[in-house]
């Protein structure tokens, strides 16, 4: 199963009414249940190679600037740590390639890097809010 058709199935069972769901092809097995309204990853037999997360952002040209996608589902974090700094602020010149945040994934952390140079004109998303596929985190001009 590839990474972004995992995605898919976790956003598909969290919006559902199911309870739990289980799905097994070959040597693969997934079980999720929902508790208190979240979708948990209970049981993964195959893990998701670390090279899919490697794939290129999706970004977008919106007229108020280059948008930075998130790459995948999960927790955003402004900064390395709670008593850290932030990666990058509001008015701040980046270069591509430089760390902007970090967004958590099954416990994985996964550095998002500026797709383009220049300046972070809006920082999209609180620290420590979850985060969608695709949901704009920054505006870069």
């Amino acid at each position: 199963m590839k990474f972004e058709q995992l995605v898919e199935l976790i956003q598909t069972v969290s919006s559902s009414n199911l309870g739990e769901f289980k799905y097994e092809e070959g040597d693969f097995k997934i079980s999720l249940k929902k508790e208190k309204g979240e979708v948990r990853l209970a049981e993964q037999s195959e893990s998701v190679s670390d090279n899919v997360l490697e794939q290129p952002r999706e970004s977008v040209k919106s007229r108020e600037g280059n948008v930075i996608k998130s790459p995948l589902v999960g927790t955003f974090y402004a900064s390395p740590a709670e008593d850290a700094d932030p990666f990058v602020q509001v008015g701040e010149q980046v270069q591509k390639g430089k760390i902007l945040a970090i967004v958590e994934a099954m416990k994985l952390m996964n550095e998002i890097e500026s797709e383009f140079d220049g300046t972070i004109e809006e920082i999209l998303v609180e620290n420590g809010a979850p985060v969608e596929y695709g949901q704009p985190l920054f505006i870069v001009r």
